[in-house]
Order: C-alpha cells, then structure tokens, then sequence
C-alpha cells in the first residue's frame, strides 16, 4: 500500500483491517504506526487515552507480523492495535483506575478480558480514560484530567468508558473495552456516536467483579460499527468457572455477524419506560428515528412496562456493589475516594436488610416485565441518554426536564433501568441530535439473545447508512486538530515517571 493509504489506516473499520492483515496487504507494524501517528496529532484534542505501551505495543506488532509471514493461524484479532478501559488491568502497563491512590500502580497480571483479547491476537496499546474508579458518565479524573467530547472538546465523552468512546469516534483505535453497571459503555457510545454493547451477564466472563453473584456490572466490546463489535465479542466469549454468571457460547454464534431479515423484526418502543425523565428535544429526535424505522420492520408500536420504582432499586443494588469495593478503601484511605464513590457509600450506610430485599424483589419484577415484553416482540427500543452532552466542567446533570436530580447519576436512568432488567442492550448511533452532537438508540434484546440483537442492530445500521441524516455521523477534521489543554489543566496528582 502507498504511503498516502497507510496514512489512512487509522480510519479503516477493524474487520477490514484484519482482513488486510491476513492477506497481507498491510502489515500489523504499519498498522500500529498509522494509529501512533494518529493518537499524536489528535489525542490532544480529546484526552481520551491515559497510560500507553507503544513500546511493547511496537515489538508485539512485529511478533505479529512475522507471523503473518511465517504462514501461522491467525487469531480472528491478529495484529489489530486496541485500547484498554483503564478500570481493566494490563500486565507491565499501568492501571490506575483514574485515582490518586493507584497512579502509580503496574499491574503484574492481565485482567481476564485484556487475556482473551491478547490471544486472539490483538495488540494491547494504551489505556483508555475513565471517571475516578469508574464512578459516574462523565469521564474525567485528577490523574489524566477529562475526555473531551470528539464532536466538541468542551463536552462530556460520557462515562465511564468514555476515553474508549472517544477514541474510536477519533480513529485513534480501531477496537477499545468498556464496562457498564448502569449505562458506562452505552452512555459515552450514543454521546460519541459509536457503537457500545452491554453482553447479558455471564457472557463475557468477569471474575475480577467483586460480588460474584451480582448481574449489575458486566464488561463488553466496543466498536465503530456492529460488525467490529461482534467481531471483538466473538473473541471474549466463552465459559470461565472464576465467574459464577459465566456460561459457554461459541464464538461462531456472534462472527460472522448473523443474517437478519428487517421487515419481519416485531420492535416495541418507549421514550422513557413511564419511570425516566427525559428532555423534550431528546423525545423529538427518538420520534424521528422511529419513525424512520416504523416503515421498514413488520411492527413498531409503543409499550407500557409498568415498573416498579427502579431508582430506588439501583440506588440500594448500586451501594451493596460500591460498599463491596471501596469499603475498606473507606475505612483505611477515604482522601483517596472521590465525591462520586463517598456519595454511593453514604446511601450504602443508610440501607438496612428489609431494603436490600425489597430491593432485590423489585429487580426480580423488572426483569420478568421486560422479559414478558420481548416474548412478544424481537426488540424494545428507547433512547440512551435523557439529554444531549453538556459541558464536561460540570461533574453531572442537574436537572433533566426540570426535574432536579435526587444524585449524580440519577439523569442516566434511562440505561440503568435496562440494567436492573439484565437484558442485553446496544447503543447504535443513527445520526444527529438537535444540537449537533450524535444520536444514539438503545436496542435491547432478550436475555441470553445478544446474537440476535447483534443481527437486529446490523439490519438497522445498514438501512439507515443509506440516509445521511441517520448513519453514524463523524467528527469535524478541523476541530480535532486542535489541542485543548484546558481538558488537562485539572490534573493535580499526575502519575510519576516509571523507574524514576
């Protein structure tokens, strides 16, 4: 390839990129040094990346490549450069979790995922910003400073995965990990205009969570198309006894991406699941996108779910995951833990054994409702976010359609509440917002059915790629290159040169 294509590299899709790789059209080095080169002019723009191996990523590329060479069985990865969520630890490349008190911290081992995607071959290059331990959707710390919007640097990326959102929507990678408990890989997708998928528990196997038994937080993939986040899926799944969720499902179940007939898709829909506060200007362009979509499925019809109070339920299920793992951070370092973290275990010091189980029962109600739902229909749709990004200066949203917010996370209902449910859910960009900034959808599917909603979301993304107004929009070139150092100005506890 001539040296004008490989400047190009960095914004070709992964499955396209893998399969250069394989024929040898590019190599993993060239590869790798197109998304460097990318990562430098750009990511002063955004901030979307914190610690990076580009060293040991530059000597793994060459492993790869000679590979190639040699003729050996690829891995279905094989050479693609990705970004690592920094809540995920890295052998040899520092995890901080954005948090002072693990700035400094060089992990000996590799987290499950970061094993799983290492041997399907891909390319571990940099760590991916995050909110201080992960807490909240907007992803800003005082160890890296904030993510900027790619659309717009002085606006939230969404969190927590939000340095992966942003560096997809930037090029800077072609594949990144994420993680959610109520919406962190969903949120910063539909605010990047990306693709972001919540697995159904267990199917990405998670023995790092702390409560072994709790649905709440799950760790996916996340991509600039569906068809590059099913590819990265395929290479996660499979059983792990670690995990008691886990369970087995074949690779070939999820790539190649299944064959999915549009007009027979029976699709439910709901603006704000009757519980959610959501901005008027958000129920404006949800309306549009459905009915851009009611014309090309057999039925899209709203449905009432009639659930029972699930910000009080995620409040209680949130805390017992918080006091689980940050409460003996609380007892024996609490200057280290952000306002986020001490919020949601201050509720955890209010909860007494009767809440937990109404809690637990109310959970248990949500999710036989939406489980009811998809029994008759192959998908319940909604919107993923209640407003369009605001300014990432301020830590969350206020008030939402002049409704204040009990707390910090309170305006992310609408993802939380699918949460509580444990179905699976993606958010798939389909255009522009009123403002300007990307759209996202959440498709939902039924639990254990991320296959098929990988197939729904596909037929989805190819109808509405032949309208411009609802393809996944990208990033202004000239806003992008610019630097915004306000987005590291913050940084108060920076991490210390390795060795030194």
């Amino acid at each position: 390839m001539g040296s004008g294509g490989l400047a190009d590299l960095a914004g070709f899709d992964a499955v396209s990129l893998r399969r250069m790789i394989g024929a040898r059209t590019i190599s993993p080095r060239e590869l790798l040094e197109a998304c460097l080169a990318r990562i430098e002019a750009i990511n002063p723009a955004i901030n979307a990346l914190a610690a990076t191996g580009f060293a040991a990523a530059r000597a793994e590329a060459d492993r790869a490549g000679a590979a190639v060479m040699r003729g050996e069985v690829l891995g279905p990865l094989h050479g693609l450069p990705v970004g690592i969520k920094d809540l995920q630890e890295t052998a040899g490349l520092r995890t901080t979790w954005g948090n002072t008190g693990f700035r400094n911290h060089v992990p000996e081992f590799d987290a499950e995922l970061v094993r799983r995607l290492r041997r399907a071959g891909a390319i571990v290059t940099a760590k991916t910003n995050v909110p201080d331990m992960g807490a909240g959707a907007n992803t800003r710390n005082v160890v890296w400073g904030a993510t900027g919007n790619p659309f717009d640097s002085d606006l939230n990326a969404g969190g927590s995965s939000g340095g992966s959102a942003a560096a997809l929507a930037a090029d800077l990678l072609p594949l990144c990990s994420g993680s959610d408990m109520g919406g962190s890989l969903r949120i910063p997708a539909a605010l990047c205009g990306v693709v972001g998928l919540r697995p159904t528990p267990g199917l990405v196997a998670f023995p790092e969570r702390p409560l072994g038994w709790s649905p709440l937080s799950v760790i996916g993939p996340m991509g600039r198309n569906v068809a590059d986040t099913a590819l990265m899926l395929a290479s996660l799944v499979g059983l792990d006894h670690r995990d008691p969720l886990s369970y087995d499902a074949a690779a070939s179940d999820f790539w190649p991406l299944p064959p999915c007939d549009l007009s027979r898709l029976r699709i439910a829909v709901s603006e704000d699941f009757g519980v959610c506060a959501v901005d008027p200007a958000i129920r404006r362009v949800f309306r549009h996108r459905i009915e851009a979509l009611a014309s090309r499925v057999a039925v899209c019809e709203p449905v009432s779910l009639h659930l029972p109070d699930p910000h009080q339920t995620f409040d209680i299920l949130r805390a017992e995951n918080f006091i689980s793992s940050f409460g003996e951070i609380a007892r024996t370092a609490p200057e280290t833990l952000g306002p986020n973290i001490l919020a949601n275990l201050e509720i955890a010091s209010t909860v007494a054994l009767g809440d937990l189980v109404r809690a637990h029962h109310d959970q248990t109600t949500i999710s036989r409702r939406f489980d009811a739902c998809l029994d008759t229909y192959d998908l319940l749709i909604a919107p993923v976010v209640s407003l369009p990004p605001f300014p990432w200066k301020e830590l969350y949203a206020l008030e939402v359609d002049g409704r204040k917010m009990r707390n910090y996370y309170e305006w992310v209902g609408l993802t939380y509440v699918v949460t509580l449910a444990t179905n699976p859910a993606l958010s798939l960009p389909t255009g522009w917002d009123e403002t300007r900034m990307p759209f996202g959808l959440q498709l939902i599917g039924r639990t254990r059915g991320d296959a098929a909603l990988l197939a729904a979301a596909g037929a989805i993304e190819a109808a509405f790629a032949q309208d411009p107004a609802l393809a996944r929009p990208r990033p202004d070139p000239g806003r992008l290159a610019q630097p915004n150092p306000a987005l590291t100005a913050i940084v108060t506890h920076p991490p210390e040169p390795l060795g030194g």
